[in-house]
């Protein structure tokens, strides 16, 4: 008997052990915390004295609030209240979006022009405003709006009979709600990753559809607290209408005070129903919330609760077709392995031509003079040490990186400019994003579009492109299947491990049918145990016919798939040729010496 276990048979011997069955009935008792029961306890005391205090005092009039509650002047103030905010309010937002992608636009006269609307709107103080709007007949006696220089005119009337003091104050709560809003939705603009935008960028999206299907979406989660704070406060703000004497909600109760002398009740007539107004606010704040949250957690968050029949109906749908796709248990693999098969005699890859391309970030020069000729249908690795310009060099492939220059070509067609003798014109952004199509790409970080599904993510470049939605999704469940998470199709990509997701994107990438596929360090954000499942899909990809361009550190994958291997250093490729020849026998100095420290 060994030491170790003598020692163990002395702390617990044999004969006192109990059965592990034994262990499921015992009692789990939570730990407590007095402290918490000691201020809830606090806290209903003090909720308890303030109604004793606010009901039982009878100097509150309630006999007085109940009749003046529903009574038909303070409803119709009511109803002028809610009028003011549900147009300030749409019509605030309407043009608060449009000034928040102004002032993030990389245009410097239009984001000026949107800053100082916001500077302004937001210096003016509401009630000014409104007065300024309700006299502005003194400072232009008639409003003429026609087309400069021709005798076509559109309005030619007096001031006065124009802006009314209802026009004057949904005017004023929209201009200054407008600037207020714009903020909010320019920090929910800010707040989403870059990485998302390049993403949507690299699959070709149209700059609309970026922004209305890929940033804004996302940008919601950080927009709606803030935009309903907005909208609640001009709820309440609605109030300083008074001043042009409209009878919304507060005036038409100073009316009714000024009569009765009743002033306590009436004003919690109006309080109660301002609270009333928030609490449906609040609710409707939720809902939107849980909305827009969706894929925001790893559990998942349901949609707006009148559509969760809707989703359970097509979760199941899904999944049929997911197990139809799939095959049953076991033959997942064989429906892959023909999935890639069909995939592959369709694929002709494109040959990449990199002409001396040059590149600085500043004083930085990351990219020296670098020419590269890459043949069709062909795999080739490069690798280098951080900082060496590999991944610039990448980019720069599909032009989401502009090189100062140079020039890179696909099948002869440049990608971002148009050649006239010697010189490059740039192309205008949709002729760009039409080009890019042809070059898929798989970033480090994944940046798979979280509030969309994972099938969406496949389909939305598809779809952009004028795919039918059927055919799109049929395609996209073939991608999956041929990755092997055909079962993972309705998921949220935060409920996916690395790999997965990695998976899932290198499936997004393909299903624009690319000619070329650019994977800039595809494993470097995964665990270990990850890695394999990664590098297999794409060792299937390397006999698809696609050309692929891999940034890696993986040196032993990139001597089984590569047909060609660049070493980079300071920004030059230094050493080109075969897996043997740069691996095995390289010839540049920097090549070995890098080579000695990963191998």
């Amino acid at each position: 008997m060994s030491e170790t276990t003598q020692i163990a048979d002395h702390i617990e011997p044999s004969h006192t052990r109990e059965p592990a069955s034994d262990y499921a009935h015992y009692r789990i008792v939570p730990v407590r915390h007095p402290a918490r029961l000691v201020a809830t306890v606090i806290a209903v005391a003090i909720a308890g004295v303030v109604l004793n205090s606010v009901l039982g005092n009878p100097h509150w009039g309630w006999d007085v609030f109940a009749q003046w509650f529903l009574a038909e002047p303070i409803l119709d103030g009511l109803a002028q209240t809610l009028v003011l905010t549900a147009l300030a309010g749409a019509f605030g937002f309407a043009l608060a979006v449009p000034l928040a992608l102004a002032r993030v636009s990389p245009s410097r006269p239009l984001a000026t022009f949107a800053w100082a609307y916001i500077w302004l709107f937001r210096s003016i103080p509401p009630i000014v405003l409104l007065l300024l709007l309700n006299n502005v007949g003194y400072l232009y006696e008639t409003v003429h709006v026609g087309v400069p220089w021709t005798h076509y005119v559109l309005i030619d009337a007096p001031t006065a009979n124009l802006i009314s003091p209802f026009f004057a104050a949904v005017l004023g709560l929209t201009l200054n709600h407008a600037a207020f809003a714009a903020e909010a939705i320019r920090g929910g603009i800010l707040s989403v990753d870059a990485g998302q935008r390049e993403a949507a960028a690299a699959l070709g999206l149209p700059r609309r559809r970026q922004a209305f299907r890929i940033v804004l979406p996302q940008a919601m989660r950080a927009i709606v607290p803030t935009a309903f704070n907005d909208v609640i406060g001009l709820a309440k703000g609605t109030s300083v209408v008074y001043i042009l004497a409209m009878p919304d909600l507060f005036y038409t109760v100073q009316i009714v005070y000024h009569r009765n002398l009743e002033v306590i009740p009436l004003l919690m007539v109006a309080t109660i129903w301002y609270l009333v107004i928030l609490t449906v606010l609040s609710s409707i704040q939720y809902f939107i919330e849980r909305h827009f949250a969706r894929g925001a957690t790893r559990q998942g968050v349901k949609g707006l609760p009148w559509r969760s029949g809707e989703t359970r109906r097509d979760t199941r749908r899904h999944k049929a077709e997911a197990r139809r796709v799939s095959g049953p248990p076991g033959a997942s693999g064989a429906a892959s392995q023909d999935a890639a098969a069909s995939w592959a005699r369709q694929r002709v890859g494109g040959r990449v031509g990199v002409h001396n391309v040059s590149k600085s970030f500043g004083s930085h020069k990351v990219l020296d003079n670098v020419s590269l000729s890459v043949p069709s249908g062909s795999v080739t690795v490069i690798l280098g040490q951080s900082g060496s310009g590999k991944s610039t060099l990448l980019r720069s492939i599909n032009h989401l990186e502009r090189v100062d220059d140079g020039f890179i070509d696909i099948d002869g067609e440049l990608v971002g400019y148009r050649k006239e003798g010697r010189t490059l014109y740039e192309l205008k952004e949709k002729e760009v994003l039409r080009r890019r199509t042809e070059v898929g790409m798989v970033f480090q970080s994944f940046n798979l579009f979280p509030h969309l599904s994972v099938l969406d993510n496949i389909v939305e470049a598809p779809l952009a492109a004028g795919v039918p939605r059927e055919q799109a999704e049929a395609e996209a469940r073939e991608l999956l299947a041929r990755v092997g998470l055909a079962h993972k199709a309705q998921a949220w990509p935060r409920q996916l491990s690395g790999g997965q997701q990695q998976r899932v994107a290198i499936a997004r990438a393909l299903a624009i049918k690319p000619k070329v596929l650019l994977f800039d360090e595809p494993t470097s954000a995964l665990d270990p145990e990850l890695v394999n499942e990664v590098l297999d899909v794409i060792r299937q990809l390397a006999r698809s016919g696609t050309t692929l361009i891999i940034v890696t550190h993986e040196i032993g994958f990139a001597r089984e798939v590569a047909d060609t291997i660049a070493f980079m250093d300071g920004g030059k490729v230094v050493e080109l040729g075969t897996p043997e020849q740069v691996l095995v026998n390289p010839s540049h100095p920097r090549t070995r010496e890098f080579l000695s420290k990963v191998l």
